[in-house]
Formats: C-alpha cells, sequence, structure tokens
C-alpha cells in the first residue's frame, strides 16, 4: 500500500499556494467583480489556475481550479459554473506544464495574448455553461461576459507581468 509522504518544503510549498489560492478567490470576490466595465470584468481565478496548470502540470490545475472554482461558485452562487470550467481549463492549460517554470518570463505581449486566448476559450465555456443553466441567451452574454472579460482578463495579465517580483 503506497503512503504519502511529504518533505517539509513540499508541505510549506503546498500551503503556501493554497493560501494564495483563497487570497485570490477573495480578490476576485470583493474586489475585481465589482471593477467592472460595460459589464465585463477581469477573472484573476483564471490566471491563477493557469499559473498552477503551467507550473506544477495537470493534476493541480485540475485540482486547484475545482477548489478555487468551487470557493467562487459559492461566494458568487453560481453552483458549478465556475468549478466545472476553472478545472477543465487547469487541466488543459496543464498538458502544456513547462520543464523549468521558474526560468519563464514572459513578455507583456505575449501575457497579452497568453491572457487572451486563455479567457476566450474559458469564457466561451462559461457564457455556454450559463446559457444552458440559464436557459436563455443574450448579447450582453456575447460582448461582455465573453469578449469584454476576455479583454480585460488579459490587460489584467500584463499587469500580473509587470509587477511580477520574483
Amino acid at each position: 500500500m503506497p503512503t504519502l509522504l511529504l518533505s517539509s518544503t513540499q508541505l510549506v510549498r503546498i500551503l503556501r499556494t493554497t493560501l494564495l489560492g483563497v487570497l485570490v478567490v477573495v480578490l476576485q470576490w470583493l474586489v475585481l467583480n465589482r471593477l467592472r466595465l460595460w459589464g465585463a470584468y477581469p477573472d484573476a481565478v483564471l490566471l491563477f489556475v493557469a499559473y498552477l496548470g503551467l507550473t506544477y502540470g495537470r493534476r493541480a490545475g485540475l485540482i486547484g481550479g475545482f477548489l478555487c472554482g468551487f470557493l467562487l461558485d459559492a461566494l458568487l452562487d453560481s453552483w458549478g459554473l465556475h468549478a466545472l470550467a476553472k478545472s477543465l481549463m487547469g487541466f488543459l492549460i496543464g498538458l502544456f506544464a513547462l520543464e523549468e517554470p521558474e526560468a519563464f518570463r514572459p513578455t507583456p505581449g505575449q501575457a497579452f495574448l497568453g491572457g487572451l486566448v486563455l479567457a476566450l476559450v474559458h469564457n466561451g465555456l462559461f457564457v455556454a455553461l450559463l446559457a444552458l443553466a440559464a436557459g436563455t441567451r443574450t448579447a450582453f452574454m456575447l460582448e461582455a461576459l465573453w469578449l469584454g472579460s476576455a479583454l480585460y482578463t488579459a490587460f489584467l495579465s500584463v499587469l500580473v507581468v509587470l509587477v511580477r517580483t520574483d
């Protein structure tokens, strides 16, 4: 029977990453969801899930996406939508995990393009799930929630790259 033994540095890294994930979800809930421009808002949780997938692989991306999405669903009363979309994105991004994530330093242009593609795929899935759950489809869902929020998230990814200190 295999046992799971973690070193103290692994445990510290897991706890630090978990705390960071909770802080990102709370930041999304308290601040970023209120910074709406024409109904669009940036998605820092999606960027965090992408970080998990790229840094630690598809299993961490899937688990982190589900846990962050579930917590976001609980706070926003959108049960299951964020958890499904974020865990799927974490798994897919984890397929492209970096061999040396600490050496990866994207330029602002790369961050914008990567954030835009990531958010377009995620928001497209999220809008489709939302339309199915609500039984409706509107221009607002396409313009603000899909395209607008994707652009907003892409700009947020550029800001993250510009202020990244490590």
